[in-house]
């Protein structure tokens, strides 16, 4: 019965959804011609919120998004499926990119907004250009941009934590920049990788105490990766 309730309800919104897709991101498209990015998130805050209301998913947050003005940030999140993403971003009141796999961006729509809005490429399947990706992102934290980063990689199979890559955790010692754990519980639910069925529910995002430079100036990368990872999961446990 559980099945065929979530095709019953996939099939009802999906085509919600992906109208919704195609509108909000080429009204979006022109949106980011006539304004500078500064503003983006007046327009990404409103259309994260009806990305998630279109898939059936009621938002919640726990703790404190951190004040713009003590930024940049990086803020890392565990990755359960697209939901997270813009669970998280609806929280943003300043403008915040992220990486993302450069598959994506051969996408339709998605991939002109991606590069228009800042989004930086990353070639998982090729160490030597993932770490200059890498480097691309830490010369625009030192600029004072903020980052979005899932150190896991990809999405989760499993509704499990996965291990952090290392990668994100070289450039956090090397740009000396704040951290922003962030848990989210319920996008694994919400629709699973490689299952095409949505599940109503609520998608909480649950924002952990900024970690300051000083806090992790004398870790070591491994160190600094355990850690954060037990920050993470901490928030994620505490639901």
């Amino acid at each position: 019965m559980i099945g065929a309730y979530k095709i019953l309800v996939s099939l009802i919104l999906w085509p919600l959804w992906l109208a919704y897709f195609v509108i909000a991101m080429s009204v979006f498209l022109i949106y980011m011609t006539f304004f500078p990015r500064k503003y983006y998130h007046y327009y990404v805050r409103p259309m994260c919120w009806f990305f998630c209301l279109f898939g059936c998913q009621w938002l919640k947050m726990d703790g404190r998004v951190p004040p713009p003005q003590n930024g940049p940030y990086l803020y890392m999140i565990n990755h359960g499926s697209l939901f997270d993403l813009f669970a998280v971003f609806f929280y943003m009141k300043h403008y915040v990119t992220a990486v993302g796999a450069i598959e994506g961006f051969r996408w339709p729509i998605w991939g002109a907004v991606g590069r228009k809005y800042g989004i930086v490429p990353i070639q998982r399947s090729n160490i030597e250009k993932a770490v200059h990706g890498l480097e691309n992102v830490e010369n625009a934290v030192r600029k004072g941009i903020s980052f979005l980063i899932a150190p896991e990689g990809t999405r989760t199979r499993t509704g499990k934590l996965g291990q952090f890559k290392k990668g994100p955790f070289h450039l956090l010692k090397n740009a000396a920049v704040s951290i922003v754990p962030i848990g989210t519980i319920g996008a694994f639910g919400a629709k699973r990788k490689n299952d095409w069925r949505l599940k109503p529910g609520i998608l909480t995002t649950r924002f952990g105490d900024v970690i300051s430079h000083d806090e992790y100036d004398n870790m070591s990368v491994g160190e600094l990766r355990d850690y954060v990872r037990g920050k993470i999961k901490e928030l994620i446990e505490k639901y």
